[in-house]
C-alpha cells in the first residue's frame, strides 16, 4: 500500500479487501436471475409486474401513435391533399 491515501494506485491491504468481500457478499445476492433476452439486465421478481405493465403501455402508444398517423393520411388522401402541400402552407 502507497503511503499518500489519496494515489490513484492506493489500494486497501488484501485482508481488508476479503473482509469487506465476504460482508457483501453476505449482503448482495450472488446469484443473479437470467435475463429473459441476450444482452438485458435480470430484473428482480418484485418489478416484473411494473416493468410488463410500461413495455405493455410503450407497445400501445407507439401502435396507437402509427394508427392515428395512417388515419390521418387517409383523411388527407380523401380530401386530396398530399402531405408537401400541407408542408408549403404550413412554412
Amino acid at each position: 500500500m502507497n503511503d499518500d491515501p489519496n494515489a490513484p494506485s492506493a489500494s486497501l491491504p488484501e485482508p481488508v479487501r476479503d473482509h469487506l468481500g465476504q460482508q457483501l457478499r453476505g449482503v448482495l445476492p450472488v446469484e443473479a436471475d437470467k435475463p429473459r433476452f441476450l444482452g438485458d439486465d435480470p430484473v428482480p421478481e418484485a418489478f416484473e409486474p411494473q416493468i410488463r405493465r410500461l413495455e405493455t403501455r410503450l407497445k400501445t402508444h407507439e401502435e396507437g401513435t402509427g394508427a392515428v398517423g395512417q388515419a390521418l393520411d387517409q383523411i388527407l388522401d380523401a380530401f386530396g391533399v398530399r402531405p408537401a402541400d400541407t408542408d408549403k402552407r404550413a412554412g
